[in-house]
């Protein structure tokens, strides 16, 4: 019989070890920064302790929203909604579209408590969709090819991810979206000592894998400090990433009285946006000036200009640093045939002050 009580322990002494995550030397030490990051490890525990127990049943799943936790840039833009399957099984997944501006969704391979990767398995995206008369959509999801929509698994598949992007959310409407398994049991397992105690080492290893997964992008962000290069797409869509999406992520740190300014052109696509990031790359609060995008930015003949600083100078698109002097941040282009890498340099914040400098 599996000890219950030393598996609980064990998930607590894991917890523990995450914490060094935190801690670590490359790591900002402020107070708020600190406070944050441990808030991070708090909302993985509750996320992970959702999926890997009471939401992780496969033959039984159900579509979670992910608002209350931020993970690897998390789009403010975004709903984000997931499930856990398995790649032997078939699903459908039935809705309705809405108005929101763009709608993915992904089966993934899901390692992160393993080596920090989320490799996509299958794809199905807007342009993909057939909608029945009534604007009912059903995919299906599955290994052999079913139906209209189909959404391939692969026999290592282990999650679905939809993305559903808002350009205007003043106007725009999510979807809605259950999701049931074909020809499974009709009722599920109980539950047992066994499954829990293997259920909180999941949870514990996949709050460990990805804060420490994060944490090492944000290292190797630093190196190109102020910039938004292109790091090398393969890496980001290995963790997870939307195809259809071009990222360009940075890290950018300032004194006080400077100002990141970033000027780019802007590619002819569906959808793109600015976000910045706390070090643990979650958004920031989306209640501030932390994002734009295709529908809010101010554009001067075609060309964008963002300043991130700690106040709004007046001019460009201004993006709130929250209190922050050093974190993360992410552009991304959706669906675009070009992908122009931004200017970026660091300037006083009161040479911008009333006035365009370019």
């Amino acid at each position: 019989m599996t000890d219950v009580a030393e598996g609980w322990s064990e998930f607590c002494r894991a917890l523990e070890r995450a914490g060094k995550v935190v801690l670590r030397d490359t790591a900002p030490d402020t107070p708020l920064d600190r406070a944050e990051g441990f808030r991070y490890l708090s909302r993985l525990a509750r996320e992970m302790l959702y999926s890997c127990v009471d939401n992780a049943d496969p033959d039984f799943p159900r579509l979670h929203q992910l608002d209350l936790v931020k993970i690897g840039a998390d789009n403010p833009d975004n709903v984000y909604l997931s499930a856990n399957i398995r790649g032997d099984r078939s699903y459908r997944i039935i809705g309705q579209r809405g108005t929101i501006a763009y709608f993915s969704i992904g089966s993934k391979a899901n390692r992160y408590a393993k080596d920090g990767t989320m490799a996509s398995t299958g794809e199905l995206s807007d342009a993909d969709l057939v909608a029945e008369p009534d604007g009912t959509i059903e995919i299906i999801a599955s290994a052999t090819e079913q139906g209209r929509n189909w959404l391939p698994l692969a026999p290592d598949s282990t999650g679905l991810v939809v993305r559903q992007t808002y350009l205007d959310r003043t106007t725009e409407t999510p979807g809605r979206w259950w999701i049931e398994r074909l020809d499974g049991p009709a009722e599920p397992a109980e539950l047992t000592p066994e499954f829990l105690t293997a259920a909180l080492r999941r949870a514990a290893l996949a709050v460990h894998g990805t804060a420490a997964t994060f944490a090492a992008w944000t290292e190797m962000f630093m190196t190109r400090p102020n910039e938004l290069p292109d790091f090398g797409q393969n890496m980001f869509q290995r963790a997870g990433g939307d195809p259809e999406i071009f990222y360009l992520h940075g890290y950018w740190t300032l004194r006080p009285g400077e100002a990141w300014v970033i000027d780019t052109d802007v590619p002819d696509c569906p959808y793109w946006n600015f976000q910045l990031n706390n070090w643990w790359m979650e958004s920031l609060d989306h209640r501030r000036r932390t994002s734009v995008n295709k529908h809010t930015a101010q554009l001067d003949d075609g060309r964008l200009r963002i300043v991130v600083a700690d106040r709004d100078p007046g001019v460009g698109n201004w993006i709130d640093t929250c209190g922050h002097r050093s974190g993360t941040a992410l552009l991304r282009w959706l669906g675009a045939d070009a992908h122009p890498i931004p200017e970026c340099r660091v300037v006083p914040l009161d040479s911008l002050t009333g006035e365009e400098d370019r």
